[in-house]
């Protein structure tokens, strides 16, 4: 292993975030749980959520960071319990456009109720200097991937 001393600090980083992201994944599916949700679930609605327009599945799959395919059997099941819409799509009759329904936007909504109650906890004691670093770190991080 030829990692210089940058290299082995960022490669424990990022086997930090993987640990963070299963345990984040695992609070989430609790913290959802009673809405019917699941953190996959609530990320398709939050990704919809934020959009000013009409999103395709792909378009969502971008924002998540997540594969078409996976993104795309999530939107047919969030349309199926009536959380989501699919319209269809002038630029292209594959691709249909997803919104919420006023259901997957209240369901969003509780679920952001909880997330706040429960970030708000876990920040407690952390500071505002050490959270912007580990942001703007995060940020550069997915630029340089992406």
């Amino acid at each position: 292993m030829n990692h210089t001393s940058e290299g082995a600090l960022l490669t424990n980083i990022i086997l930090d975030i993987f640990k963070l992201n299963g345990l984040l994944v695992q609070e989430g599916d609790k913290l959802v749980k009673e809405l019917g949700l699941t953190s996959a679930r609530w990320k398709v609605l939050g990704a919809l959520s934020s959009s000013e327009t009409f999103l395709t599945v792909s378009d969502i799959a971008r924002k998540m960071g997540q594969s078409r395919q996976s993104v795309q059997r999530l939107a047919n099941d969030l349309a199926d319990e009536g959380l989501l819409v699919g319209l269809d799509n002038p630029n292209n009759k594959k691709a249909k456009l997803y919104s919420l329904t006023n259901d997957g936007s209240d369901a969003f909504t509780q679920a952001m109720k909880k997330q706040s109650l429960w970030v708000n906890d876990i920040a407690r004691g952390m500071s505002e200097t050490e959270l912007h670093s580990a942001s703007t770190l995060l940020r550069e991080l997915t630029l340089k991937l992406e």
